[in-house]
């Protein structure tokens, strides 16, 4: 059964940081571009960042770049979003997604095969 399961949401300050992860059972990630995505109560679910299958060209919305990092780890079959500088307006539920597209860049917000559950982050003092 392919499943992708995202960790490491919770409660953090405004300026604070966290780490998501998104690891796989049943396939093995580093042939599957993957995207992080959130949706925030009322509001439309939004491509956050995307790293692809080929080169590990990596993509950011506005919102989140400089701040934060989307990084491959092949050994544990995770990938990574670091999210540093948190605000308030990150606040949403995170997921983690991935598709085959054989190329050297990926598109925010792109259509996914296998999706997470994903993983609640709030940010709020």
């Amino acid at each position: 059964q392919l499943q992708l399961v995202e960790s490491g949401g919770g409660l953090v300050q405004p300026g604070g940081s966290l780490r998501l992860s998104c690891t796989a059972s049943g396939f093995t990630l580093n042939n599957y571009a993957i995207g992080w995505f959130r949706q925030a109560p009322g509001k439309e679910r939004e491509g956050v960042s995307c790293i692809s299958r080929v080169g590990g060209t990596t993509n950011y919305a506005d919102s989140v770049k400089g701040r934060f990092t989307i990084s491959r780890d092949n050994a544990n079959n995770t990938v990574y979003l670091q999210m540093n500088s948190l605000k308030p307006e990150d606040t949403a539920i995170y997921y983690c997604a991935a598709d085959r597209t054989l190329s050297r860049f990926c598109v925010l917000g792109s259509r996914k095969d296998y999706w997470g559950q994903g993983t609640q982050v709030t940010v709020s003092s």
